[in-house]
């Protein structure tokens, strides 16, 4: 996401920062830059005229510039306005009262409304411990209301047994009742959609929503619909009333526009964002994160996260002193490339990493993909045991055999092992240096405490 708005943006202060005073006259050039940068990312129009305008008014005070370093007060000041746009602080969901708590998802039809209704009960019964009751309330949509319940089973979330002809409003005043009087926390509806908004899909919504009275209703939308996500959300903030939005496919969107027009143009907070189609892959919406995401600062935070998700504290310092003792495998190896692929994608972890955007090209050339670390590990695992604890074992015939194990080639388990020798050279050194206080820097210390397999600069192993 945004890595348009994030390679323009970058251009436009790098040559900021180049300037060792700056005049009025710059700083208007650049904003003018910014300004069609942010048009192209599908910002909604008048969102940009009174973001430049907030920009403005700060940008060519005499402290910036009068300032030692004018340019990076230029993207400071860029940076909280954008924070300002689309949030200060997060808001996270209202389900902490008297229980039930209602949450109602609203949307088009093929937003992702029942994905997102699963995903976020299994966010709540993991993270806040919370007993989650989901009910389909779309009863048009052909299996939609056996879609929910099959989420439910997959991930052991309750879903209120389906009555055949009974109509939404009888549905959620049933899950309602049904979850006061078996101790639910949270009961999350999931309203049907439609191809376009109608009046008779607005009506529908709202008789529910009078009948309930949600404590939160989510819109849910596309982000790669651009600025019909925005005219989308606006009407459903006007004739319905909303709470708070839900971005879905944001790992699609390399746009991101639609996400800097919701806050603004509905004055509701966005709360999640779908970042993948995994039960697990939505975030809480942070705003300074998204801010830090834009101008390519990354987001160290939610890196953190994701690698916490899938790495137990304690398997992740075993696997570090093992490797600051020289004694990483390819058993280890095997082992980081399984839990980077339980992270998600690959390209959209290394966009969390700060700065990675003054390498796209090399990232590009890499190579790097999800399909490529299932290859290795794929060649990892037709390695005998013996093999993956022995790396100095496997010769010509071993190497033959273990290629056609995996289906890859002979030179491609050659690049792994000589991608394997190069790491345990770089961990047997950190090793060494961590001794004596200082670790090696660059990429290639990107252990991440065993959490991700490290990277040599500029990875031309996976080429």
């Amino acid at each position: 996401m945004f890595e348009g708005l994030t390679e323009r943006l970058g251009g436009v202060f790098d040559k900021l920062k180049r300037h060792g005073a700056l005049k009025e006259s710059d700083v208007t050039e650049a904003l003018r830059e910014v300004r069609v940068a942010l048009l192209e990312a599908d910002v909604a129009l008048e969102v940009v005229k009174d973001f430049i305008a907030k920009v403005k008014v700060a940008a060519v005070g005499e402290d910036v510039l009068r300032s030692v370093t004018p340019g990076q007060m230029v993207v400071k000041i860029v940076h909280d306005e954008l924070v300002n746009m689309l949030g200060a602080e997060p808001e996270p969901l209202r389900v902490h009262g008297n229980p039930p708590n209602v949450v109602m998802m609203v949307g088009l039809q093929g937003s992702g409304k029942t994905t997102t209704t699963a995903k976020i009960a299994v966010r709540l019964t993991r993270m806040d411990k919370k007993k989650v009751l989901m009910a389909s309330l779309d009863i048009y949509r052909p299996a939609a209301q056996q879609q929910l319940k099959q989420l439910g089973e997959q991930n052991a979330i309750g879903t209120l047994p389906i009555v055949f002809g009974e109509q939404p409003v009888s549905i959620a005043k049933r899950a309602v009742k049904v979850a006061r009087a078996e101790g639910y926390d949270v009961v999350i509806l999931d309203t049907a959609g439609r191809l376009h908004i109608d009046e008779k899909l607005m009506s529908e919504v709202a008789q529910v929503r009078d009948a309930v009275e949600p404590g939160e209703t989510l819109l849910v939308t596309d982000a790669m619909i651009g600025q019909d996500a925005v005219i989308v959300a606006k009407e459903f903030a006007d004739k319905v009333g909303i709470s708070g939005i839900v971005l879905t496919r944001i790992d699609g969107d390399a746009r991101g526009g639609a996400a800097l027009s919701m806050k603004a143009v509905t004055d509701q907070p966005i709360k999640f964002l779908g970042v993948g189609e995994k039960i697990d892959e939505l975030e809480a919406f942070d705003a300074k994160r998204v801010a830090g995401t834009i101008l390519g600062q990354g987001d160290v935070v939610g890196l953190v996260e994701r690698i916490s998700q899938v790495v137990e504290q304690e398997d992740a310092e075993k696997a570090a002193q093992k490797m600051l003792k020289g004694q990483f495998t390819l058993e280890d190896m095997g082992e980081q490339l399984g839990q980077l692929r339980k992270m998600g994608d690959i390209k959209g972890l290394m966009g969390m990493i700060p700065g990675i955007s003054k390498v796209k090209k090399q990232l590009d050339a890499s190579d790097i993909d999800d399909k490529k670390i299932a290859q290795q590990q794929a060649i990892i695992q037709s390695m005998t045991k013996k093999e993956r604890r022995n790396a100095k074992m496997i010769n010509g015939s071993r190497r033959k055999r273990i290629a056609a194990g995996s289906g890859t080639s002979v030179q491609e388990v050659n690049r792994l092992l000589k991608q394997y020798l190069m790491m345990s050279k770089m961990m047997k050194k950190a090793g060494k240096m961590g001794k004596s206080g200082r670790m090696p820097g660059g990429m290639g210390g990107m252990g991440m405490g065993g959490g991700m397999p490290s990277m040599p600069s500029g990875m031309p192993p996976f080429k």
